[in-house]
């Protein structure tokens, strides 16, 4: 009877959670957080940018493969140099075990060599509930217009060391690469992989 209930409830919970309105080819939602400072970031701030969504957790062992290989750190600052707008969010929940403060964020981010434009911390879990956020890390990319142009994973590579991370295809980087060139994103969306966001 017990299990009985929890399926229950558990169903229910499913079925009240908002669906997320994030889809390729529509217009990215809108949303407000603050950053490791405490000071409100919204996206819609960044219109007539292009702007990468990272999901991120650093107690995540993918997380932590692109970020120690360099790979996450590079192609930040990479595309900073593009004037692109890179905004990590951590949507770890309090209650979670995972949960990292803005401080710790802060260290664990400049002891990587991290560059992103401003890290977000989405405790609530609003925002990754928003785009449909699964893993850590879940990419997106928004042009300039405010529309999502790919959603998805950050390379071809689930299964990779360090090394090999470095060879992947980046598919962020292409998704960029053709967008700004005016092309259409040839891989617009591709099954994300890492870690389960903590909720």
């Amino acid at each position: 009877m017990r299990k009985l209930a929890l399926a229950l409830a558990t169903a229910v919970a499913l079925v009240a959670a908002p669906a997320f309105s994030a889809t390729v080819g529509q217009p990215a939602p809108d949303f407000s957080a603050p950053d490791l400072s405490g000071k409100p970031v919204k996206l819609s701030d960044f219109r007539g940018k292009f702007v990468v969504l990272e999901w991120t957790n650093p107690e995540c062992p993918y997380v932590r493969r692109h970020y120690d290989s360099g790979n996450m750190p590079s192609l930040q600052k990479e595309v900073a140099a593009k004037d692109v707008v890179w905004l990590a969010v951590n949507s770890s929940s309090p209650s979670s075990g995972e949960f990292t403060t803005p401080e710790n964020m802060a260290k664990w981010l400049a002891a990587k060599g991290a560059a992103p434009k401003a890290t977000l911390i989405d405790q609530d879990g609003k925002i990754g509930r928003l785009y449909g956020a699964r893993t850590t890390p879940h990419m997106y990319v928004v042009d300039p217009q405010g529309r999502l142009v790919y959603a998805g994973a950050i390379d071809d590579k689930r299964w990779a060391s360090a090394a090999e991370t470095k060879s992947a295809k980046n598919h962020v980087r292409a998704a960029l690469g053709e967008a700004m060139a005016g092309k259409p994103v040839s891989v617009s969306a591709t099954s994300p992989y890492g870690c389960s966001v903590k909720y």
